[in-house]
């Protein structure tokens, strides 16, 4: 039960009437006792709150940042009418900083018999699974002094997907490809590479090469040609650890690495590549593998969406032994990670040589802009010593990018805004210099 502020208020009045009128016992009970009565009616005639039926639909996932809409349908088989306000209770990351409180707040009116759709718009903040976590019911009656209220677990589920904010840089890293791939996918002859097309034998070409097929088929002698191999592998591995999971401004440093993977995985799905995901902390949290061509990016998205760093220090050497496991053959490994000195050192460098044997390795990771903003103040006393600390620590960072690529990796070092670009332009590298 829940006493409305109209019932305050004729209290109140009651009170005031009590105290000027009749201050004593009389005028309390003329005043009071007509009032309960009243709560008492307005209980009774208000709809029951255990009997209302509720069906959820709506969307089951939304990207990070965008909007979607949960609906509700309220069904009221009494032979009541419902005067009601209902809570949509969501987790508070559901909405923007923001929002009001009242956001998931509804009035409705339901004649007996009949039922109502209602509608909460959310716009998530984070990823993950967004679990609905009850409805709240408060049925008033035609007076409007008291109700009822009683909720209703009513389960619903929204998986909050990466936002992919770099997509907007894939047209143009696919006209590169294309250009690329026009240059380098010179019609060449011989065994071991991908058939292409047949074309018309001409003096000079191996005899070997001639489809005698093909040849019986038409007039002149046909002859396959062939083009570098398209099916290459690549494997990204996201360090999970806890040094994913500082934030960069609002954006945690694991979701900028996932934008960036989402990207190099459309670029390498459109140019042929097989493209497969480890996420990885102390132990394995999230596989994609044998997924090709449109089933790339809509399974990687799935597993990255309720992915959250783990507060502890990452094994890279298991992170290793599971990426080798998983690409058995020469791939590209492209390991998302931070550039700190001590985690390198201590964990990276002994297994890189191993890795390099087998793999073309690529270590992504993300630079903090406001470590540049720090180096370049020199307004005052504290920002000189700020931007002293902060060079130094852009100078261990080169340093220690400077000793992975001594070891024959390719280091791929940017601010937010640019990593998924630079990431996607180091691939395409790659494959213009023949090392895929």
């Amino acid at each position: 039960m829940a006493l409305t502020g109209r019932t305050a208020l004729v209290a109140a009045l009651g009170a005031l009437f009590v105290g000027l009128v009749l201050p004593n016992w009389t005028g309390l009970l003329a005043v009071e006792l007509p009032l309960l009565l009243a709560i008492v009616a307005d209980l009774v005639w208000a709809a029951p709150v255990n009997r209302l039926l509720f069906t959820r639909s709506g969307d089951t996932s939304v990207r990070l940042g965008e909007q979607t809409v949960a609906s509700l349908v309220v069904s009221n088989p009494s032979r009541r009418p419902l005067r009601a306000r209902i809570r949509d209770a969501w987790p508070p990351s559901c909405w923007p900083s923001d929002t009001p409180p009242e956001a998931g707040h509804h009035r409705l009116r339901i004649p007996p018999g009949e039922r109502r759709r209602i509608t909460t718009t959310l716009q998530p903040t984070r990823r993950g699974d967004r679990t609905a976590h009850r409805v709240t019911v408060r049925s008033y009656g035609p007076l409007g002094l008291a109700a009822r209220q009683g909720h209703h677990q009513v389960p619903w589920t929204i998986r909050v997907l990466p936002a992919f904010t770099s997509r907007k840089h894939l047209p143009a890293k696919l006209a590169r490809l294309r250009e690329l791939d026009g240059r380098t996918s010179v019609l060449t002859r011989g065994q071991g590479t991908e058939f292409d097309s047949l074309r018309d034998y001409v003096p000079g070409d191996d005899t070997r090469s001639i489809d005698w097929r093909a040849t019986a088929r038409q007039t002149s002698v046909a002859v396959r040609t062939w083009r570098p191999e398209r099916d290459r592998r690549i494997l990204l591995a996201l360090d999970t650890g806890r040094t994913s999971a500082g934030r960069l401004g609002n954006v945690p440093r694991l979701d900028v690495a996932m934008d960036a993977a989402l990207l190099l995985a459309a670029l390498a799905s459109r140019a042929g590549d097989r493209v497969d995901l480890l996420a990885h902390d102390r132990a394995a949290r999230a596989r994609v593998t044998g997924r090709t061509g449109h089933q790339v990016l809509p399974a990687m998205v799935d597993a990255m969406a309720p992915l959250e760093s783990a507060l502890v220090e990452s094994d890279l050497r298991s992170l290793a032994s599971t990426a080798l496991r998983m690409a058995p053959q020469r791939s590209l490994l492209v390991l998302f990670t931070g550039l700190d000195r001590a985690p390198v050192e201590e964990g990276l460098l002994p297994v890189l040589s191993l890795l390099t044997q087998r793999h073309t390795v690529l270590v992504a990771a993300v630079a903090d802009p406001r470590i540049d903003e720090m180096a370049r103040a020199r307004g005052s006393l504290d920002a000189v010593y700020d931007a002293a600390a902060a060079s130094r620590a852009q100078a261990e960072r080169k340093e220690t990018a400077d000793r992975l690529r001594r070891h024959g990796v390719t280091v791929v070092d940017a601010p937010p805004s640019r990593l998924a670009p630079e990431l996607a332009d180091a691939y395409l590298a790659l494959k213009a210099a023949g090392r895929l």
